[in-house]
């Protein structure tokens, strides 16, 4: 697919409840971590990146990872695959973004906002939340 028939749309993803002190990044078009923070006192944690979003709709970008044909994700790291070695944890969180709506893209892309996918930080065991995550809320955000 051409660029010329791709918009990009700026995306977020918001993290709320991180366990606190844990770095978090998002993964790059490289494997490497990207953007990393951490949580001082349990303040929500947000990664911005572009995607580029094609008929279909189709996702395309640095952050966006494929499995399959349809299915597209983003990986926020964690721990010490985020790039810290004294970290207790090695591992991944798996957010799905193929399951956006055409109408969801195309009014962020009219309003000129954000589409931002909120997702749950911690586990029910008290550590990292990880694997594949549903999000608790998806909306669109001003710049």
């Amino acid at each position: 697919m051409a660029r010329a028939d791709q918009m990009q749309i700026p995306f977020r993803i918001i993290i709320e409840q991180p366990v606190v002190g844990v770095l978090h990044s998002l993964q790059s078009k490289d494997d490497l971590p990207l953007d990393a923070k951490r949580s001082s006192a349990g303040e929500p944690l947000a990664f911005d990146f572009p995607v580029r979003v094609g008929p279909g709709p189709k996702f395309f970008g640095d952050q966006v990872r494929r499995e399959g044909a349809e299915r597209r994700f983003v990986y926020i790291r964690i721990g010490q695959m985020a790039g810290d070695p004294s970290s207790p944890w090695s591992r991944r969180m798996k957010i799905d973004i193929h399951d956006i709506g055409a109408a969801l893209l195309e009014h962020a892309a009219a309003a000129g906002g954000i589409v931002e996918t909120v997702v749950h930080g911690t586990g029910a065991d008290g550590t990292p939340a990880c694997a594949t995550l549903k999000p608790t809320a998806r909306r669109i955000a001003e710049r």
